[in-house]
């Protein structure tokens, strides 16, 4: 007999009409049918695993992917309160390594803990991993836990590159706190010559040709990919492929204020306001004045959007991926209207903004999906300046600043100010600049209590 369904009347989608448990929530990105995954970093130090790291643990659990980062050398110094020098990381220092073990053991007992009772679906092990016994290692912890094993080496030979790495993230390690640049830069090159020893780098052609892994060589100059094993392995080579570390800026701000915006009505089609026009021409010599070589210019394919663009003089091109959030039935209404046509509607968004879906409409977690795209063409881009939608903008923003689904529909993104995005090593920072031009405030704060009438029966 065909199974009875209910549809959920937050996200609009059919459920067995049963008493099985739900799912987790976050687990409502794309599904992972097989086993947890236990990303392997691999390399010297000053390699930038831990930036990899970082940066796809940020862009997995933007798509919904729950991940997270276990970083021995956190362990390690929670472990050893005081680094003393690079006498630590010396193969012959047997005490030291029995404590370098223990670590490692440590930060795999609470990738276990993670993957199998705290709903994660991938865990990072960030740390050099240079020798093939510390892999086995780790290929039996896996095996043990039916877990699958990904491993991404990151190998860079050029001077240049890592004393810049070095200069840049390692001197402002918690190791090095009262030591000068120039003892702390001469210790750190010996502790890379301490793992250079011993490194075995991963061997696709032979000794690891049964292991699913991706060589990054020279910060993405080429890739070295073998046996990627499912969807999930290769979502993570496609982005590894796509992202870059030369100097950019991104300029993220939402069209110029519109007709819709003045009279408090949600999406449509419509143009600029006054203050719409004079924020466009405001915004034109902003731009000029940022002296930005190259810069590309995106709008959604929205009258409004497309109309500030027209006031800077430069080329832009339209992404249908950038258009608003679709309200579905409740398109170009007040909230007011919607609170009194669909009260339901209206009490279940607030209850659960990134999941609800407007009839015949999209969620936040629908918006996520259909801007990857375009996060993807930002990585690969250098200098870009983004002209959206209030709901995109929290979308493109919460990638960018690392921003949890549930603080996503609630970021402050104000008509007429423009966010300035700088990646830093491990991070975004963020500028936010009003051109002074007056603008209504269509920010609707997170409801701290809702009240019986507002509550959906």
């Amino acid at each position: 007999m065909p199974m009875e369904l209910t549809q959920s009347r937050i996200q609009k989608i059919w459920l067995p009409n049963d008493n099985r448990p739900a799912l987790p929530r976050r687990s409502c990105g794309p599904q992972l049918a097989n086993s947890p995954t236990v990303i392997v970093m691999v390399g010297l130090p000053a390699r930038g695993k831990t930036y990899i790291s970082k940066k796809l643990t940020r862009y997995l659990n933007w798509i919904g992917v729950p991940t997270k980062v276990f970083n021995v050398g956190e362990y390690r110094r929670e472990a050893v309160k005081h680094y003393s020098s690079y006498d630590f990381f010396r193969p012959d220092n047997e005490e030291a390594m029995k404590v370098r073990r223990q670590c490692a053991m440590a930060a795999l007992r609470d990738v276990k803990l993670y993957l199998t009772e705290e709903a994660g679906q991938i865990a990072v092990f960030d740390a050099t991993n240079t020798t093939r016994e510390r892999r086995g290692m780790i290929l039996n912890f896996a095996k043990e836990n039916g877990f699958k094993v990904f491993f991404i080496e990151s190998v860079c030979n050029d001077p240049n590159v890592v004393a810049t790495n070095v200069m840049e993230v390692k001197l402002s390690s918690p190791d090095y706190r009262d030591c000068n640049s120039t003892d702390a830069m001469e210790d750190f090159m010996k502790r890379i010559n301490c793992y250079q020893a011993s490194y075995q780098p991963l061997d696709p052609d032979d000794y690891d040709r049964e292991l699913s892994l991706i060589k990054v060589i020279d910060v993405g100059r080429r890739f070295l990919v073998n046996r990627v094993q499912d969807h999930i392995q290769s979502r993570i080579v496609y982005y590894l492929m796509n992202i870059h570390v030369q100097p950019r800026t991104i300029y993220l701000c939402r069209h110029g204020e519109s007709e819709f915006n003045l009279k408090g009505r949600i999406g449509g089609d419509s143009g600029l306001s006054n203050r719409g026009k004079k924020f466009a021409v405001a915004l034109n010599k902003f731009v000029e004045e940022q002296n930005l070589k190259d810069l590309k210019v995106w709008t959604s394919q929205l009258k409004r959007t497309i109309q500030t663009a027209e006031a800077l003089q430069l080329p832009y091109e339209q992404w249908k991926a950038l258009n608003e959030i679709d309200a579905g039935v409740c398109e170009e209404m007040t909230y007011e209207e919607i609170r009194e046509q669909h009260p339901e509607e209206f009490a279940l968004r607030d209850q659960d903004k990134y999941y609800y879906r407007y009839p015949s409409g999209e969620s936040y977690q629908d918006l996520v999906q259909r801007l990857e795209p375009v996060i993807m063409e930002l990585e690969r881009q250098e200098n870009v300046l983004v002209i959206c939608h209030q709901a995109v903008m929290r979308c493109l923003l919460a990638y960018f600043l690392d921003k949890s689904a549930d603080e996503m529909p609630y970021l402050k993104c104000p008509l007429h100010t423009v966010l300035k995005l700088t990646p830093v090593a491990y991070g975004c920072r963020v500028e936010s600049i009003s051109l002074n031009i007056e603008a209504v405030n269509t920010h609707r704060d997170r409801p701290e209590n809702m009240n019986n009438s507002q509550k959906p029966s």
